[in-house]
């Protein structure tokens, strides 16, 4: 029973330390002037009309950055069919030539030969004038980076390492590979 009353008391003391103290006041809540509550609803107001205006500009910023992201994709687009226009009338003159070609009657083969290689000289200068240079091989040093050796010749005739042959050309564009040449390269233990 002593362990009873024990318990008895210590629930008494836990309630009394969480009652809440008594209140001078004899309203149920604080009272709050009209002034106060006027002044809280224009700071309302002011928050409530900055919030707006932050969201408008940046639904304006938002807008203007898919604008400006348009804009530069077609000016792009613009400029490669700009280019790729440029590169087809540099053309043009060449496919005029292969077509006075084929229009007239065959009178030889010298000057079938003669014909076809005035058409190769337009499209080389064409091409040129867009700044495709031809990667030089015959004679040269193999360099792996602007050729592509497809075979290993052994011959005595040639420096060891060097180009002996061109089976295709390579072309690049101001420094940068479009193609690289295909080359027989020799080897000569003795060079």
């Amino acid at each position: 029973m002593a362990r009873s009353n024990g318990k008895a008391e210590v629930d008494q003391e836990l309630n009394v330390d969480h009652e809440l103290p008594a209140s001078d006041d004899q309203g149920d809540s604080p009272q709050v002037s009209p002034k106060d509550t006027e002044v809280a609803e224009t700071e309302l107001d002011k928050v409530k009309a900055e919030r707006d205006a932050l969201v408008e500009r940046l639904a304006r910023q938002q807008a203007e950055f898919e604008n400006s992201r348009k804009r530069a994709a077609k000016e792009q687009q613009d400029y490669r069919e700009y280019a790729l226009g440029d590169a087809i009338k540099a053309m043009l003159p060449a496919l005029d030539s292969f077509e006075r070609a084929l229009r007239t009657e065959s009178s030889g083969a010298e000057d079938f030969r003669a014909g076809v290689e005035l058409i190769y000289k337009q499209l080389q200068d064409a091409l040129a004038r867009l700044g495709v240079e031809h990667v030089g091989a015959v004679g040269e040093k193999f360099d792996p980076h602007f050729q592509e050796a497809i075979e290993v010749v052994d011959t005595p005739d040639a420096k060891d390492n060097h180009v002996i042959e061109e089976l295709q050309r390579g072309y690049k564009l101001k420094n940068r590979l479009l193609r690289p040449a295909m080359v027989r390269v020799a080897r000569n233990p003795k060079h």
